[in-house]
């Protein structure tokens, strides 16, 4: 039986982890997580904030997930956007999730992820 997500894997080129750290740490305000050694050199870098854990993997061959994402629940999602785009990432709203407020951004490498909070039904 599955009982958790544990990570979600997305990748960039090699040798990014700099423009990695910069969006994923600076603009997302995640923390990035050492990697076991003999992973740590494969290259990419992991990031979490509480039980949620991104890994961002180095592919030679790297293309964007542009529409796979994954889908990551904030508070404050207003706050959040302006931070995102004061760091200058593209916003985008959608309004077509019933129940909830939510936007996508790409990070530097062009992968989509998607940012929601659920509206308050009272």
């Amino acid at each position: 039986m599955i009982t958790a997500l544990d990570h979600v894997q997305l990748a960039a080129s090699p040798g990014s982890e700099e423009i990695l750290r910069a969006f994923y740490a600076g603009a997302l305000g995640v923390s990035e997580v050492p990697k076991p050694p003999v992973l740590a050199a494969r290259g990419g870098c992991w990031f979490a904030t509480g039980a949620v854990q991104l890994h961002i993997g180095a592919e030679a061959d790297f293309r964007p997930a542009r529409k796979a994402h994954p889908g990551l629940r904030v508070s404050g999602i207003e706050a959040y956007a302006e931070r995102l785009e004061s760091r200058g990432a593209v916003v985008v709203w959608d309004g077509d999730l019933p129940g909830h407020r939510r936007f996508h951004t790409d990070d530097p490498f062009g992968n989509r992820l998607e940012f929601l909070e659920p509206v308050d039904a009272a």
